[in-house]
């Protein structure tokens, strides 16, 4: 358990919020340099890279889609 203080009325949000945000900022993110990595590797053939990219911007896509459902729960309150 943090003991820090709670830092939201610099920003105006919430840390946990704000946790929430930069958290699916950075699966969007993901999900969009992993499109470049996949292109890379199958430009070079190799299929076990592209797929385990696949895998993980599938993985990325599922935690923004989850992040955008916790976010508009909190935002509406």
């Amino acid at each position: 358990m943090s003991t820090t203080a709670e830092s939201g009325h610099v920003t105006g949000t919430k840390d946990k919020n704000y946790d929430l945000i930069w958290y699916l900022e950075q699966c969007l993110e993901n999900a969009l340099r992993l499109e470049t990595y996949i292109d890379d590797a199958e430009r070079d053939g190799d299929n076990e890279v592209v797929e385990l990219f696949r895998k993980a911007q599938a993985d990325s896509r599922k935690g923004a889609e989850l992040a955008k459902q916790l976010l508009a729960q909190r935002i509406t309150k």
